[in-house]
């Protein structure tokens, strides 16, 4: 797992009209609706924290190509 991920900037909210929202810092990143959200909340119970973090990761489209910014030191 990536360093970025280990700082578990990855939270979600699912709401009463059965959408989820996926946040990255406290910003929205997405929101899913429909069988992405019935399934992204079915693996929820079931995934680690690190797993959970990389779900949600995986969920917003734009970090999996791995084509976020590193941090400079």
């Amino acid at each position: 797992m990536s360093r970025l991920l280990r700082e578990s900037p990855f939270s979600y909210r699912d709401r009463r009209d059965g959408t989820v929202t996926i946040f990255w810092k406290r910003q929205v990143a997405t929101t899913l609706a429909g069988m992405l959200a019935e399934r992204f909340l079915a693996a929820v119970p079931e995934a680690s924290e690190d797993e959970l973090q990389l779900l949600m990761a995986r969920a917003t489209g734009n970090f999996k190509r791995g084509n976020e910014r590193r941090q400079r030191r």
